[in-house]
């Protein structure tokens, strides 16, 4: 119920920033914007995936992602709104299956005069999925500490340097030497104290 109300708001919200539901796409992005559609994007992948393979516990995980994504997301300049108008497209789609009421009422409330149930199935751009970064935790003494964002193909001593000088991880090694510290290439960083 909570979560139902959370979408009817954000949605609601976003409304005064929106342009038109017509409107084309900008030519260039900001960061923020880009960072936005790309979690956009990528949550059309998962949960597309997700429902094909009946995992639809994680599929609502990706849900909330998005919906937390846009719930940060303040906008300040029009790509940004066209972004989020994005955004919250694909957000009112990926619940169809699960809330289609909900999704009709916040389809119309976007300003689309035809039906959501006649619209196609949202597609991720694979541009957007692969934009050569990669957001890795980083333990300390096993408990995650930080998350950093790296270069798909950054070698392990750049990992690894941006990895311990992040100010989270400089706070719990409390001026002590790391003992041993271990890349997963793509998946994590272990630092042993």
């Amino acid at each position: 119920f909570r979560f139902v109300q959370r979408l009817w708001r954000q949605v609601g919200d976003a409304l005064g920033h929106l342009p038109a539901c017509s409107s084309e796409m900008p030519s260039a992005f900001s960061a923020t914007a880009l960072k936005l559609r790309r979690s956009a994007h990528k949550a059309v992948a998962a949960v597309s995936e997700d429902i094909e393979q009946f995992r639809f516990n994680r599929a609502v995980a990706q849900i909330y992602t998005l919906s937390n994504e846009i719930s940060g997301f303040r906008v300040s300049l029009p790509d940004e709104a066209w972004a989020l108008r994005e955004a919250c497209e694909f957000l009112v789609q990926l619940i169809n299956p699960m809330m289609p009421h909900l999704a009709e009422e916040l389809w119309q409330a976007l300003g689309h005069r035809d039906m959501l149930v006649k619209q196609a199935w949202p597609k991720s751009d694979p541009a957007l999925l692969s934009h050569g970064l990669l957001t890795l935790a980083v333990q300390v003494n096993g408990k995650k500490r930080a998350t950093i964002d790296v270069g798909a193909d950054a070698l392990e001593d750049h990992v690894r340097e941006v990895a311990l000088n992040h100010p989270n991880v400089l706070k719990a090694l409390e001026g002590k030497a790391p003992r041993k510290v271990i890349v997963v290439p793509k998946r994590i960083v272990n630092v042993v104290i």
